[in-house]
């Protein structure tokens, strides 16, 4: 979902320093009550209005990229179970098999049976 845009948030918030209640200004502005306490709070302790940007967030699996790529190289028709347990081995790290999957997908890995 997209945060409200600057306009549509200075609006609200000029509505808001009226004596007009919360849930009055929530029902003409089509949003929930805690998101205009939420704005209030945020203009009240930091000065800005502006939304807060999120923190680009790192797969668990970024860590041991590399190690993965290597392995998948090595030995293409390795199974997922193999690398769970070489990775607890090697790395001590304990992860789950879709975890594995996805840094495969993640990554554009694809593990290829011997024919």
């Amino acid at each position: 979902m997209e945060p409200y845009d600057l306009e549509f948030r200075g609006e609200v918030l000029a509505a808001c320093d009226t004596t007009e209640e919360r849930r009055l200004i929530a029902l003409r502005f089509n949003v929930s009550e805690s998101w205009l306490r939420r704005i209030q709070q945020q203009r009240r302790e930091t000065g800005q209005i502006a939304p807060k940007l999120a923190a680009p967030r790192q797969p668990k699996w970024h860590t041991w990229a590399d190690w993965l790529i290597a392995k998948i190289a090595s030995r293409p028709d390795i199974y997922l179970r193999e690398l769970q347990a070489d990775l607890k081995q090697e790395r001590g790290e304990e992860v789950c098999l879709g975890t594995i999957c996805a840094a495969c997908r993640g990554l554009d890995l694809s593990r290829k049976k011997r024919r």
